[in-house]
């Protein structure tokens, strides 16, 4: 997964290759002054103006066709306070980078999502996140934020200063400023012990309570047009490090995830038949496997095999119902679907539009192989999730407008009577932002 920083002649693309914008210039700020100026140099030019970190997101939420703030050259962390418990980074900084600077230092965030090639402004403002039983998002994390607002000055926020900012920047869309700096909450790095195992659906669906209730972080994935799941435990141990064996982690991570996975894609996606054996096979390819290892390396993985994907958060009671449907959507439809399903949980959190706000949540990722027609099974499971009051990842593809979303959340008025009065002029408006908010 290259990072996308740059537009090719004049065109900016996606990871996903699902959205395309020609902005009308380019700006790589390497302060938070001169991020200042490019939002006021602008305003001046009556132009719209948005930041886009690595183009993970499905959705237009970063594209524009004014100015384009590439956020590279503002990098690094800025300050550890080993008192406090806090690191403040550069908005552009990479999860990864991240990652790994925190760990040569002792350090980790508590919870992360499975992926680290992200900017942690864009993954914050998108509300990206793992799984956890007791820990949330990478958002919830956050203990203070530095933003540029629309008249270019710089505002900080936290739970003291600004706090009605603090509440709704956190997970912010891009809608209320573009963020320059982050300080989160870390604590001395730590060890899990993941534990993968295939499980019967019909058994994790059976158990999920417990499942979810007995271990720090629980997912799974299970694979349509087969009653099989992979799931995997994520719990704190005492060590020692028992790393997966460089052998065995090529051959499952990268032959089998990737190298294996994309082959049986492209014949699926050549012969849509195949599908369920692909499916079944897929399914019985990754065996059991226990390992022990610093956090970054046990909650992320490599996702080289491109995809499109919807993700929709319920309320957690609804999981099993949820879930329940969409199997019986795919097992009577002629859909060929040949990427798992991906379920994770967050608890709830006080951020006004986090996809988990005010309740306790199950996140259901749909995917699709890129090139393959997906919109008739987003639109068969978006009906599903909705029906259940899900939310929609602001990251991922959805149809949903402001009049639905202001429905499922309690809060919505709240986030949009604060950027009409941060961004009056709506200087960080785009299509997408519009449909979302209304304008």
């Amino acid at each position: 997964m290259g990072s996308t920083t740059s537009t090719r002649n004049g065109t900016w693309r996606n990871w996903g290759g699902t959205v395309l914008a020609r902005p009308a210039r380019e700006v790589a700020p390497a302060s938070v002054e001169e991020l200042a100026s490019a939002v006021r140099r602008a305003a001046e030019d009556g132009l719209p103006v948005k930041a886009v970190g690595t183009g993970h997101s499905f959705t237009s939420i970063a594209a524009t066709d004014g100015v384009q703030i590439h956020p590279h050259l503002l990098t690094g962390i800025r300050d550890i306070d080993r008192a406090a418990g806090t690191v403040t980074v550069e908005a552009g900084t990479p999860l990864k980078r991240l990652n790994t600077a925190l760990a040569r230092e002792g350090l980790s965030l508590t919870n992360m999502g499975d992926i680290m090639e992200q900017t942690v402004a864009g993954a914050t403002s998108t509300g990206t996140h793992g799984t956890g039983r007791d820990s949330a998002s990478v958002a919830a994390q956050i203990r203070g934020l530095e933003l540029v607002t629309a008249d270019g000055s710089v505002l900080v926020c936290s739970e003291k200063e600004n706090p009605d900012v603090f509440a709704a920047a956190r997970i912010g869309l891009g809608a209320l400023g573009i963020v320059s700096a982050i300080t989160c909450a870390v604590e001395p790095i730590f060890l899990l012990t993941a534990r993968e195992e295939p499980m019967p659906l019909d058994r994790v669906l059976a158990e999920f309570d417990e499942l979810h209730a007995e271990n720090e972080h629980f997912e799974f994935y299970w694979f349509p047009h087969t009653g099989n799941t992979n799931t995997k435990r994520n719990n704190r141990s005492a060590g020692p490090e028992r790393p997966v064996h460089p052998v065995r982690g090529w051959l499952e991570d990268e032959f089998l995830s990737n190298g294996v996975f994309q082959a049986a894609n492209w014949v699926g996606r050549a012969v849509p038949a195949t599908v369920p054996a692909i499916a079944r096979i897929s399914s019985r390819a990754l065996s059991a496997r226990t390992y022990t290892d610093i956090p970054y390396k046990v909650f992320t993985s490599p996702r080289r095999v491109r995809f499109v994907e919807m993700e929709y958060a319920v309320p957690r009671e609804a999981l099993v119902d949820t879930l329940r449907e969409l199997k019986a959507m795919v097992d009577r439809s002629p859909l060929r679907v040949s990427f798992p399903v991906e379920v994770r949980t967050a608890p709830a959190d006080d951020i006004t539009l986090s996809t988990a706000s005010g309740r306790d949540t199950a996140y259901i990722a749909v995917h699709m192989f890129r090139g393959t027609p997906y919109q008739g099974y987003f639109t068969a499971a978006e009906r599903i999730f909705t029906a259940h009051e899900g939310r929609p990842h602001w990251g991922k593809i959805n149809t949903r407008d402001a009049d639905y979303l202001s429905r499922v959340y309690p809060r919505f008025a709240e986030f949009t009577a604060l950027r009409d009065r941060l961004d009056p002029e709506r200087r960080f408006q785009n299509d997408c932002l519009r449909r979302v908010l209304g304008s």
